[in-house]
């Protein structure tokens, strides 16, 4: 008998070896899927009138090949969510905004955000335009599930990838974006387009975020965009080596008891990041991790207040298994009493 309980032991662990090899074991998610008829990524979440609103990347299967640059992630319109409560029931408010409708874009509608001003809705958005450079459209509706009507051309001065839109409490509104790799970032270090220009090198220092601030008329740059400096405790600069740290995409903005917290991903190393700073521009000091990697490849996030608490809205593969075809998830987000905020790991 014992012999027998033995052998299935030493089966029970061949498979679970087996399965781990092959990747098929799962971890265990603290949160599930916002929806799940259709694929959603790099969400953006706002309160507006009282209701939560998610404005996110649409994945589909496109058939295109994976690559460093992302071309499989090859989204062509935005679907926003909306809902009452966390936790209550999510609405799919259908197509906002269709590629087909914008008239300077050819491919790739990545990340998008979504800003309010005086009655009228913003939807900014990244699109490759006809030559395959990104650069950042906006539209403009009267309701914040859309639809929205996009301008015939790009934000001018705008470039990359991932914009987030912050309203400081003395009414101005910022923009900070950007993406390397595939988010053609390292191409615009002199504020030109280099289309051969190459990612740093391990001992160079890492490429920067940018931000701008917004025109009244929530359509234009006020300046050229800035370089967003993330520094160590010692006020340093990252080197492109520490990856784990630096700056890869999916920038977002919050302010949390008077101070203004820029979080981001790291890319390659997947964790959200974020860095603490005293005004919107920075310099922010890099403080810690948000959320720790989740299944997938990419890492995006937001971070809201709702009714007192605090909310870091994210992706992963749950449904799928695959890079390219992520869902939404939401989970609360929870502060120390020194400001920092709580490491999240998304598995149990």
């Amino acid at each position: 008998m014992r012999s027998k309980i033995f052998s299935a032991a030493l089966l029970l662990i061949a498979a679970t070896v087996t399965a781990q090899e092959k990747g098929t074991l799962k971890k265990t998610p603290i949160s599930q899927p916002l929806v799940k008829h259709i694929f959603t990524a790099d969400p953006s979440a706002h309160v507006f009138n009282g209701k939560i609103y998610v404005y996110p990347s649409h994945d589909f299967e496109a058939g295109i090949k994976e690559d460093d640059l992302g071309s499989h992630f090859a989204m062509r319109d935005y679907h926003i969510l909306s809902m009452d409560s966390v936790g209550g029931k999510v609405t799919d408010n259908g197509i906002a905004l269709d590629i087909k409708n914008v008239a300077w874009a050819g491919r790739q509608m990545w990340a998008p955000d979504a800003a309010f001003k005086n009655g009228t809705y913003y939807l900014y958005f990244p699109a490759k335009d006809k030559s395959d450079v990104f650069h950042i459209g906006v539209a403009s509706s009267k309701n914040p599930a859309g639809p929205f009507t996009a301008e015939k051309e790009p934000i001018k001065g705008s470039f990359s990838i991932d914009p987030c839109v912050f309203k400081d409490d003395n009414g101005s509104y910022y923009m900070y974006f950007g993406g390397i790799w595939g988010g053609q970032l390292q191409k615009w270090t002199t504020g030109k387009y280099i289309a051969d220009a190459q990612l740093r090198k391990p001992n160079e220092e890492a490429i920067l975020p940018r931000v701008a601030k917004l025109g009244a008329d929530m359509k234009s740059f006020t300046e050229e965009p800035r370089n967003i400096k993330i520094v160590d405790s010692n006020g340093k600069l990252f080197l492109e080596s520490n990856n784990d740290k630096r700056f890869f995409e999916a920038a977002w903005m919050h302010k949390y008891k008077g101070k203004y917290y820029f979080s981001y991903s790291t890319g390659d190393t997947h964790n959200i990041c974020y860095a603490v700073g005293d005004n919107p521009y920075g310099p922010f000091t890099y403080k810690g991790v948000v959320l720790k990697p989740v299944e997938g490849w990419t890492n995006h996030h937001s971070i809201i207040e709702v009714k007192g608490k605090w909310y870091l809205f994210y992706h992963d593969v749950q449904i799928s298994g695959k890079t390219h075809l992520r869902n939404v998830k939401v989970t609360e987000l929870k502060y120390n009493t020194d400001g920092t905020i709580i490491p999240i790991e998304a598995y149990k």
